[in-house]
């Protein structure tokens, strides 16, 4: 008799331990991918993963959409709003991975898109682009897609990225676009030195954008902050290999929108070719640069620690003899310190007919090869406050 009791309990939990694994719960909101067929041999899972997400976001109440531990292959997917539900959850348990063959994604110009949703947090979870594949084509100039974003949030609101691991993006990692009030904390982007174009995150059209507590080392921009950007806070993050932290590049069309109320502070920058950048090319626009903070920063070894450039021409294509119409202004840096890689810690290049005003920089310190640095100014205004090394160039 014991022996028959012990035997139907042990069947119960089994039973119980699959219900809870395999079965999408009602009353819990919890959507399960495996549930719907998603697998971890290999075989494509993007069917399942739209089928679990579309009842988590019909769900009239809280719901999440889980993707347990294990590697589910993921071809372009979007998924799309608006949700019935107040907030939608994706839980990532396991490894999302790209297929080998990069033509699946590389012409998409997203591989993973959440677009149009009101109330969205991303838990957790490894995104594996497999990008090394399509860098190669590139590499050796064969014919080549222009690659994939790894992660794309598009009109995303009261948003969440938490804990995210991106390795080895195609291009970059991740973009927001035409978001409002998204929040993106401890995530880590990883992609070697020389890989093309792997920015770490990329931002425009976005209000109220928060990047906190996160490791980005890339072979592109750490982040860049492109046009129509707003109020953005980037605090405590560390940043290398890459091209630093970028606000552009600005005036590709003459109408873009602007870039205001930027704060970055508590960064340190490691080993990258650019620190603070601001970037725009020669040519005419009604676009600025405004109400800019740099504060709390940290270079260790960087090629440009503190640049504004506005001549801005990589390759010398497609760029005109004009000066840039981008008006720069209210730029603050303060409380910088560390080692530049080359003599020019502190590089002001700005438009000769729109040149840089308001630029303040406040207990700077930056070193080249434990010796004093220099800094290059054309068309910029300013003031200096407390120790200033190198010593501004202002006129």
């Amino acid at each position: 008799m014991d022996r028959l009791f012990i035997i139907l309990y042990s069947l119960t939990l089994i039973i119980l331990l699959f219900l809870i694994t395999f079965l999408p719960s009602t009353n819990a909101g919890t959507y399960n991918v495996a549930a719907f067929g998603a697998k971890t041999d290999g075989t494509d899972s993007t069917k399942p993963f739209l089928q679990a997400w579309s009842l988590a976001c019909s769900s009239e109440k809280p719901a999440t959409m889980w993707i347990p531990r294990g590697t589910y292959l993921l071809k372009k997917t979007a998924f799309s709003g608006p949700c019935r539900s107040k907030r939608v959850t994706v839980q990532v348990d396991g490894r999302i991975q790209a297929p080998t063959d990069f033509w699946f994604i590389g012409n998409s110009g997203s591989w993973i898109l959440f677009q149009g949703i009101d109330g969205l947090t991303i838990n957790g979870g490894i995104l594996d682009a497999r990008g090394s594949h399509l860098w190669n084509c590139r590499r050796y100039g064969a014919n080549c897609p222009q690659g994939a974003t790894s992660l794309s949030l598009s009109s995303v609101k009261n948003g969440i990225v938490n804990g995210l691991i991106s390795v080895d993006s195609q291009r970059a990692h991740m973009s927001v676009n035409g978001c409002n009030n998204l929040r993106v904390r401890r995530v880590t982007l990883i992609a070697p030195d020389q890989s093309p174009n792997t920015d770490g995150i990329d931002i425009q059209s976005s209000t109220a954008v928060t990047i906190v507590d996160s490791s980005i080392r890339t072979g592109d921009d750490c982040i860049a902050i492109g046009p129509g950007t707003k109020n953005l806070m980037v605090q405590r993050v560390g940043c290398g290999p890459g091209h630093g932290i970028s606000i552009g590049s600005l005036a590709r069309n003459p109408n873009e929108a602007g870039v205001e109320g930027i704060t970055v502070k508590d960064v340190t920058f490691t080993g990258s070719d650019n620190g603070l950048r601001i970037k725009t090319w020669p040519k005419p626009s009604n676009s600025f640069v405004k109400n800019v903070l740099y504060q709390n920063i940290v270079m260790n070894n960087v090629r440009n620690p503190i640049i504004i450039d506005q001549i801005y021409c990589p390759g010398t294509k497609g760029c005109s003899k004009q000066n840039s119409g981008v008006k720069i202004s209210g730029v603050t840096y303060q409380n910088i310190r560390g080692t530049s890689a080359t003599p020019i810690a502190v590089r002001f290049h700005c438009s000769a007919t729109t040149p840089c005003s308001g630029i303040k920089l406040s207990n700077v310190k930056l070193t080249y090869s434990k010796q004093p640095a220099k800094s290059f100014c054309s068309s910029a205004t300013g003031t200096s406050q407390g120790q200033v090394a190198p010593q501004s160039c202002f006129y």
